[in-house]
């Protein structure tokens, strides 16, 4: 049967959409994988640097620091923002928005100004450890900050928003038909929580745990800031490459920090298959019912995780606009005087607003598009399966082992064809040094959450319409546009925010791509907190904040009026 236009025009985006994967992930990673067995002149040396890497004593000290680390962390966040969660989700208390919104305030941040902050709180000269600088002696005492003790610290309000959001949704959709039941066979309340509550959301403390993980297993701003002289595998890739310029050690490094990612992907997705509809059109929503002694109880636990929450910002907000932490603090903008640093202020904000928005716009395109060729049809090709299982791997990717790849790839002006003496030009040596393998860095680490947002929200809008679009000779492009946009603006809307707000706070990547001309805000905290300016460190950390919070707020103007619009038509169509 002959193929329309329009199947050709899908056809051939396929094919560009798969090739680009194959181009941005296959290859790099490859590269860097091949790169592991050679030595720095780029001969081949087998297994050379893995024997001397866990030969090494230094190295297995790292690894096993940062398993160590990343398990205590992730243990520590899910019990914490499980609490809070329920919180949200299972009591009457009032204020649920405010504390939602407080809670996900770390995510507008890099890592790296938590670490500050904590300098701040309870460094060796810190508020906390003085005992509010010698006002309240009586109130000081020492967390031995700088180690791992900091270090769980900072990740745990690093990760804390994502598990937060995890079981927040696995417990709004809970069916209390369940808890009904239970109560008609005089169930007590512990007992309905570790029969019906704990298991309808199993899955979710899985899925927390193993993003909480990842997460943490591959964070290099907190162990940079508060690490001291505890190592982990992080610092111990940026050591390598930048510092060192091993580049064969940093990549060997780099796939071991990949391992265990790679491992707890394939775990997740195989507890993902497993997972059941615990929610359907017959379900009913749960309804909390009044209780004082538990709500009181919550409201001092969510005051208490707020207020710690709050004052990392306020310490950090109070440091970049003191004269000179801890000995002046009265007000000052010297810390956000940069003249002197690389170009300054502007030409970070501009390189860093300039550099969120093409990820936001290219990394919003492509997902939804991708998403939207393998979703509205009605058998999936081998190309589309490849599609989907391509745009998933990027979960299992650490930022650095990206940026280190991306070295690898774009860096080389030729590739060599194994077993002859030929070689062929390296097509996209071109964008080596320039903003657009930032971007290209961008779209890849955050493209799976992307995509799944995409898909899921395709999934919700019925095949009817492109049927009928179909039958009725409608171009499939006309539909899209006009129909499935639309309908999924909020989506779009959602993805973009997340591409922007993420190429603003990541420092993993693209600590390794930038360029003094392309110097970033997230980039620069991190040199200005090795330079020993942490005050000008938190002072661009206060600029990224405050950027994000702006987007958020027209973000959410945006998402009101869109809403609006859609209710006016709603109630203009009742009337006809």
């Amino acid at each position: 049967m002959e193929k329309t236009r329009d199947e050709q025009i899908k056809e051939i985006l396929n094919l560009f959409i798969l090739a680009f994967l194959i181009v941005i992930i296959i290859f790099p990673i490859g590269i860097l994988i091949g790169k592991a067995f050679q030595n720095n002149s780029g001969e081949y040396i087998g297994f050379k640097n893995f024997y001397d890497y866990f030969t090494n004593k230094n190295m297995i000290v790292s690894l096993k620091n940062t398993l160590f680390i990343s398990t205590v962390s992730s243990v520590i966040s899910i019990i914490l923002a499980f609490l809070f969660a329920y919180g949200i989700q299972r009591t009457t208390i009032k204020f649920k928005g405010i504390f939602k919104y407080i809670g996900m305030l770390p995510l507008f941040a890099p890592t790296m100004m938590h670490g500050i902050a904590l300098v701040y709180m309870f460094g060796r000269k810190g508020a906390v450890t003085t005992g509010f600088f010698d006002k309240l002696p009586s109130l000081a005492f020492d967390i031995n900050l700088y180690g791992p003790v900091g270090i769980i610290i900072a990740e745990v309000l690093f990760i804390f928003p994502q598990v937060f959001l995890i079981l927040n949704i696995a417990l709004s959709v809970t069916d209390y038909r369940l808890y009904e039941a239970a109560d008609m066979l005089g169930t007590n309340s512990v007992r309905k929580f570790f029969t019906i509550t704990l298991p309808n959301i199993k899955y979710g403390f899985i899925s927390s745990f193993i993003i909480a993980f990842i997460l943490t297993f591959t964070d290099f701003g907190a162990p940079k800031v508060v690490g001291g002289n505890y190592s982990v595998l992080a610092t111990d890739v940026y050591i390598k490459v930048v510092g060192q310029n091993n580049m064969a050690m940093g990549a060997v490094v780099s796939i071991i920090l990949l391992i265990p990612s790679v491992a707890a992907f394939i775990i997740d997705q195989k507890v993902q298959k497993k997972q059941s509809v615990v929610f359907n059109a017959k379900s009913k929503a749960y309804t909390p019912k009044p209780d004082k002694i538990r709500d009181t109880f919550y409201y001092i636990y969510m005051i208490l995780i707020c207020i710690f929450i709050i004052s990392v910002f306020v310490t950090i907000f109070v440091s970049a606009f003191s004269k000179l932490w801890p000995y002046d603090l009265s007000f000052s903008l010297k810390n956000f005087k940069f003249y002197d640093y690389n170009g300054g202020l502007s030409l970070f904000f501009k390189n860093s607003i300039i550099l969120a928005l093409l990820s936001g716009i290219i990394g919003t395109a492509l997902t939804f598009m991708s998403a939207y060729l393998v979703e509205k049809k009605e058998k999936k090709t081998i190309i589309d399966k490849m599609i989907y299982f391509l745009s998933i791997i990027p979960l299992a990717l650490p930022g650095m082992v990206i940026g280190i790849s991306f070295i690898f790839f774009f860096n080389k002006t030729s590739f060599g064809i194994p077993f002859t003496n030929f070689s062929v030009a390296n097509p996209f040596h071109f964008l080596y040094k320039t903003i657009w393998i930032m971007v290209l860095a961008n779209v890849i680490h955050f493209y799976s959450i992307s995509f799944l947002t995409a898909n899921t929200a395709l999934k919700k809008l019925d095949k009817e319409f492109e049927r009928v679009s179909l039958s009725m000779g409608i171009p499939w492009y006309k539909t899209f546009a006009h129909v499935t946009l639309p309908m999924c603006i909020d989506a779009v809307l959602e993805i973009f925010f997340y591409y922007f707000v993420n190429s603003m706070v990541t420092i993993s990547a693209l600590v390794f791509l930038y360029t003094s001309n392309l110097n970033l805000l997230a980039v620069a905290v991190v040199n200005l907190d090795d330079a020993g300016e942490i005050g000008k460190a938190s002072a661009m950390s206060v600029v990224i904040l405050l950027t994000n919070v702006i987007i958020k707020i027209i973000y959410q103007i945006i998402l009101k009026i869109l809403k609006e619009r859609k209710l006016k038509r709603k109630n203009q169509g009742e009337e006809k």
